[in-house]
């Protein structure tokens, strides 16, 4: 949908930045996958430069770097309102991809299902399943967010777009 008028190269680049937020935090559910298919591990080869700026934050500022990523685009992007409405759309979009992926890490550790369970063998079949939809569910996601900013156009992904609507009006 791109009825919000029209974007440039420009808003197209910064429109696709802020879904390295929700790659990053999936990347730990790819690991397994991505040692069986290596293949797979060229999807993070682009994010290598946002890994490097958020292991530098994370010395920092420890376990609140994601915390402070998320409030920081919500407040300085999605909330400003001189900020096109494209950038400020998908910038919602890949922080609510990135909320569902914490949901799910919050439920996973309330169930005490963990990647060390995984990687010990304890529980491994049902937990590669639950680790690699995740993983691949979030890229997807994010890849085709990403392909519909570079042609200027609007992802609609069900119920997540929608809600990006709703704290993105004008």
């Amino acid at each position: 949908m791109s009825w919000r008028g029209s974007s440039s190269i420009q808003d197209r680049f910064f429109a696709i930045l802020p879904y390295a937020y929700p790659m990053l935090q999936a990347s730990i559910f790819g690991s397994v996958l991505m040692s069986q298919f290596p293949v797979l591990a060229l999807l993070l080869l682009p994010l290598t430069p946002f890994i490097f700026v958020y292991g530098l934050l994370s010395s920092v500022l420890g376990q609140f770097t994601g915390l402070l990523i998320f409030f920081a685009l919500y407040v300085l992007v999605v909330r400003n309102e001189k900020i096109n409405h494209f950038i400020r759309f998908n910038t919602m979009q890949a922080l609510l991809i990135g909320i569902a992926v914490d949901l799910i890490v919050l439920v996973l550790q309330l169930l005490g299902v963990s990647l060390g369970g995984l990687l010990s063998g304890v529980g491994a079949i049902p937990t590669l399943v639950i680790f690699s939809t995740i993983f691949i569910a979030v890229m997807v996601s994010s890849i085709y967010s990403i392909v519909c900013a570079l042609r200027g156009k609007y992802g609609e992904i069900p119920m997540i777009s929608e809600a990006a609507y709703a704290q993105v009006r004008y």
